[in-house]
């Protein structure tokens, strides 16, 4: 049955039918609605939300009146109330649910609060999404009424008291209209599997029996259970057991570390539709075939503000300041990096989700992920940051015709200077020397901060090529495997610790055994 035929509510259809407005006046319009909704709750009360709606300059008096918060911050002050089974905190009524979310440094899990407005929202956005293959070239539509394999967390949801808690993929799930449930993939039952190796052999043996048209998903694990499935039925491709698999909807990391590994294991060219779904919220999505970034959502469920990503707003270690310079969308420039500020249906007010984006299209508002606040390089000024490692990855994949699908860098001393240590997963055969050099005169051509500072301060480049499987073991060691879990692409402080603790035990290990 094409999706397209399907019959959605009428509040969901009038939501799909708004006018496209300019980007400033959708978001005040957002912002005004969540302000509307929320000017009874505690936080309304403290921070004068009836004040900012009768102000002639609703975004500007919000700046002033509403302080910026980190997750720690927002949990201290006002989460933690929610999950003591307070209502009205943050948005009115009882949070009944919370996304677990640990990010890919920190340890400690995050109770991301959910809210029906927020799940509500979400929901329009995927639609959004879903409709605009129709104006997509050359495109097999009998295929998005075919199977959705969806490879996330488990969708077990722990009970607290008085809430349940888990992966977003599990909430989702919990709360995803009857017309999806024939074309969700794995199941409710496989889906359930905390065991995530177990959870990937009971795909493995079902695979035969579904006929998949879209993969969704993080693209390591996605990866690595199409080879499985691969190496199980002796295949040549995944098409040859999957003929109308025709999408792959991935978000969270640059894709382009994985394309070329990822396309060695398909029979025919697939359409690959990036998104941007955080457990706060559904940010930004693409919407049309080989866009160069994703449409921000504007008009829907979130606000938005942007940090400048400098050394005026944020700390060597990537903390932001306390009252950072903030722009709203029709005041950022294309081409420079901001850290993003959010407010949303869920109580979540002015709040640094941790990732960096940039504008490739301000009239569009599409956007770029860059890296994430703390996860970039400037020991000593090369403001290195995850997007130029991405694409010298991705020339080194195409220069030696090899598969990367991870890798991460940390910063180490050099004498009385400072290098960078590189770690990449290669499972092909290539010389290490040859690769750390070219990766290195790449990022002296795309940063010229880094170009300096190699001349000086920045002294030596280490490379070591490790395999895949040592990647994934560690991420299984630190609790961390499969679901929405991602590799951090720069390790400091306690995981580069563990990290380089892991190395060291393996080496020992594999010589023993030699």
């Amino acid at each position: 049955m094409p999706i397209f035929d399907l019959k959605l509510p009428n509040s969901i259809l009038k939501a799909l039918r708004l006018p496209q407005n300019n980007l400033r006046r959708e978001q005040l319009m957002v912002l005004k609605k969540l302000l509307k909704k929320a000017r009874f709750t505690s936080f309304g009360q403290q921070y004068r939300f009836d004040e900012i709606l009768l102000s002639k300059h609703p975004g500007k008096k919000f700046q002033e009146l509403v302080p910026t918060f980190n997750y720690n911050s927002i949990y201290n002050e006002w989460w933690h109330k929610t999950i003591e089974g307070n209502s009205d905190i943050c948005w009115p009524g009882k949070i009944k649910y919370y996304a677990l979310s640990s990010g890919t440094s920190e340890s400690a899990s995050k109770y991301i609060p959910i809210t029906n407005d927020l799940l509500k929202g979400n929901k329009i956005i995927m639609i959004k999404q879903l409709l605009s293959l129709r104006s997509y070239e050359n495109i097999p539509y009998a295929s998005i009424g075919k199977g959705w394999l969806t490879l996330g967390g488990s969708t077990e949801l722990q009970k607290g008291a008085g809430y349940y808690a888990g992966d977003l993929s599990g909430i989702t799930a919990k709360k995803a209209p009857f017309w999806f449930q024939p074309f969700y993939k794995p199941g409710k039952k496989i889906a359930k599997q905390k065991d995530w190796n177990k959870k990937i052999s009971e795909i493995v043996e079902k695979a035969p029996e579904w006929d998949i048209g879209f993969l969704v998903g993080v693209p390591a694990w996605i990866q690595m259970c199409i080879e499985l499935i691969v190496e199980r039925y002796q295949l040549n491709n995944i098409h040859e057991l999957w003929p109308n698999l025709a999408f792959f909807v991935h978000g969270g990391v640059s894709f382009e570390p994985y394309k070329k590994g990822f396309e060695k294991m398909l029979g025919k060219p697939i359409t690959y539709i990036e998104t941007y779904l955080a457990s706060e919220g559904f940010i930004a999505y693409q919407d049309q075939q080989n866009a160069a970034g994703m449409r921000l959502v504007t008009n829907e469920h979130i606000f938005h503000e942007f940090v400048p990503f400098d050394e005026k707003n944020f700390t060597a270690d990537g903390e932001m300041v306390a009252q950072p310079e903030t722009l709203m969308v029709h005041e950022v420039e294309e081409g420079k990096d901001y850290a993003l500020l959010i407010s949303t249906t869920a109580g979540t007010w002015r709040y640094l989700i941790g990732d960096t984006v940039r504008f490739v299209d301000k009239e569009k508002a599409e956007i770029i992920i860059t890296g994430r606040t703390k996860h970039f390089l400037s020991l000593v000024g090369e403001h290195l940051s995850v997007d130029n490692m991405n694409k010298a990855i991705q020339m080194a994949t195409l220069a030696f015709n090899i598969s990367i699908p991870e890798f991460t860098v940390a910063g180490i001393p050099s004498g009385n200077f400072f290098g960078h240590q590189w770690y990449i997963a290669c499972d092909d055969m290539v010389d290490e020397l040859q690769v750390c050099a070219f990766i290195d005169a790449q990022l002296k051509e795309l940063n010229d901060d880094y170009a300096v500072e190699r001349k000086s301060a920045l002294r030596e480049v280490k490379l070591k090529i490790l395999t895949e499987e040592q990647f994934m073991n560690f991420m299984q060691k630190q609790g961390k495997i499969g679901g929405q879990h991602k590799f951090p692409r720069v390790l400091k402080g306690k995981m580069l610790k563990e990290w380089q603790i892991y190395l060291q035990q393996y080496c020992t290990v594999a010589a023993e055994i030699n």
